[in-house]
């Protein structure tokens, strides 16, 4: 006799289907704030799988990293060109409370810098803002044309690119450590690192497209919820916090 399995046992009734469950009905939406040094705060929404257990949603939402065009923070076409990463740090009630990690370019607008006949000249630095962010900047610049001038070509010799590159690091470093991370956002949104550099190395060869192209954190220091609420124009003192005074009652206990 042939062991195996009984088919005529196995078989289950006809038409019979496994109920399945929305995924959906498990989850909650929470909204994603952007600090206040940007114009928009509201950046979206998220989803996460509801608190059960030993499982926190808060704790899963902690440490989110979403990637936001700065056109949408700024209400400006003209940034459409950046991306901003920002990262959750804290949440309170549906709200997200999120803070700088991160800037970088959009490929398509790097490749657009990229052309012929001229000096690309690149730098990274890496700097610790007043509020003990460890950061790398990277800066990109190309050269252009003298005025009047007939050549064709606008290629930089090394020692003017090595001088270049000198003088951007110095800026770069100079801006960047003397200022917290909020200040220093305030700084990239108009490009003003950029502007100093170029007006700085005019006597060595004019440049042109001068930006910082990327930003990358590299270590933050131990949070602080205090800071965050003041990056997002809150404040963590309130009524439920107030110490109560009570009159203190002496018990005296009777002699049985």
């Amino acid at each position: 006799m042939a062991v195996g399995k009984n088919k005529r046992l196995s078989k289950g009734k006809k038409g019979l289907k496994k109920k399945t469950l929305d995924p959906f009905t498990r989850k909650d939406w929470y909204q994603v704030k952007a600090p206040s040094s940007f114009q928009i705060r509201d950046v979206g929404k998220t989803l996460v799988n509801r608190t059960t257990g030993l499982k926190n949603a808060n704790d899963a939402l902690k440490g989110r990293i979403f990637e936001v065009s700065l056109a949408d923070l700024q209400k400006d076409e003209d940034h459409a060109f950046r991306k901003v990463k920002l990262r959750v740090d804290e949440v309170q009630g549906k709200n997200c409370l999120t803070n700088f990690h991160g800037l970088d370019f959009t490929s398509d607008k790097l490749r657009s810098l990229v052309r012929k006949w001229q000096s690309l000249i690149e730098a990274n630095v890496t700097v610790k803002t007043t509020d003990d962010y460890l950061l790398r900047l990277f800066a990109i610049a190309f050269t252009k044309r003298r005025p009047n001038q007939i050549k064709k070509t606008t290629y930089a010799a090394s020692s003017q690119i090595r001088a270049i590159r000198k003088k951007m690091t110095e800026i770069i470093v100079r801006e960047a450590s003397s200022c917290t991370l909020t200040q220093l956002t305030a700084k990239l949104i108009p490009e003003v690192i950029g502007r100093e550099i170029e007006k700085a190395t005019q006597g060595i060869y004019p440049l042109q497209n001068v930006h910082i192209r990327k930003v990358k954190l590299l270590k933050a220091p131990k949070f602080d919820l205090g800071a965050l609420l003041n990056l997002h124009g809150e404040s963590n003192t309130d009524e439920s916090g107030q110490k109560v005074e009570r009159e203190f009652k002496e018990t005296v206990l009777e002699d049985v």
